[in-house]
């Protein structure tokens, strides 16, 4: 990818509260490294990604023809998820049968947050969990954490850096 909304990457996750699970469905820009969009929500439904999908595309407002990839689960299979993706202009990319690498960069995403975040905490209510991923994802992910990929920049520095050498070109 040459620049941002070109092409996301979809998946979904969960985490144990003492309420019970709480799933949460992602999607993350290729190019820049950041989280775009995501839900949560205690059922693993083809809403939660649609949430995830309105999430991304309220905030990013991506140009037709962007290529969103997401393994094929029931959520992404569903009739209502591919219509949204044909209304939005968007171009729909599934894995392979039995490839687990195509969407490998959100199961990286979901490690880190697992790694750094949940298995360090115990959330007593989702209503907790929620409050804690969100400030994970938009405070620290989106804005601080440094990826190697990036030039060791976050995915907020390395799209400032990028708006910046696209305008003086």
């Amino acid at each position: 990818m040459s620049a941002p909304n070109q092409a996301w990457v979809s998946d979904i996750t969960y985490l144990w509260t003492d309420e019970g699970w709480l799933y949460l469905a992602g999607i993350k820009d290729l190019f820049k490294g950041e989280l775009v969009g995501y839900a949560m929500s205690e059922r693993m439904t083809r809403s939660l990604v649609m949430q995830a999908l309105f999430s991304a595309v309220s905030l990013k407002r991506p140009p037709a023809a962007l290529i969103v990839h997401s393994d094929r689960g029931a959520q992404y299979c569903s009739r209502h998820y591919r219509d949204l993706t044909k209304q939005f202009g968007m171009t729909m990319s599934m894995s392979r049968k039995g490839d687990c690498y195509d969407h490998a960069p959100m199961k990286s995403f979901w490690g880190s947050l697992k790694n750094e975040l949940v298995y360090h905490c115990r959330f007593a209510t989702r209503a907790e969990a929620r409050q804690a991923v969100t400030e994970c994802i938009e405070i620290f992910y989106n804005r601080q954490r440094k990826q190697a990929r990036l030039g060791y920049l976050s995915p907020a520095a390395f799209t400032q850096q990028f708006n910046k050498m696209r305008l003086a070109a």
